[in-house]
């Protein structure tokens, strides 16, 4: 099994942290008819609560392709990316792809 984390900052703490939230449940809906997929974390800092974290696991990393290939994904991320600051992204990976190398 692997592990998707990718990072996103909404515009504000307040209505854009709260419909990013929302939009996450409907795709995690989307997600849960993808097969390979096993389960989704979004958590968020207490540091800045505009910041999220977006935990994901996998079966494979070709699983995870295989999902942002379906016509509908590119639909379910500019739904997300409506109520994300994007300049926030500059210079930042996208998302990263790990292994469980301890599970206690």
């Amino acid at each position: 099994m692997i592990l998707v984390v990718s990072q996103a900052w909404a515009k504000d703490a307040g209505a854009s942290a709260d419909a990013y939230v929302e939009q996450s449940r409907a795709f995690l809906e989307f997600m849960k008819g993808h097969s390979g997929f096993r389960a989704r974390k979004l958590v968020r800092s207490l540091d800045d609560p505009t910041h999220f974290t977006n935990l994901r696991w996998f079966d494979t990393v070709d699983a995870y392709h295989a999902m942002t290939r379906h016509p509908k994904y590119a639909q379910q991320i500019a739904a997300l990316s409506r109520h994300l600051d994007l300049a926030k992204y500059e210079g930042q990976v996208s998302r990263e792809f790990m292994e469980i190398v301890l599970d206690d």
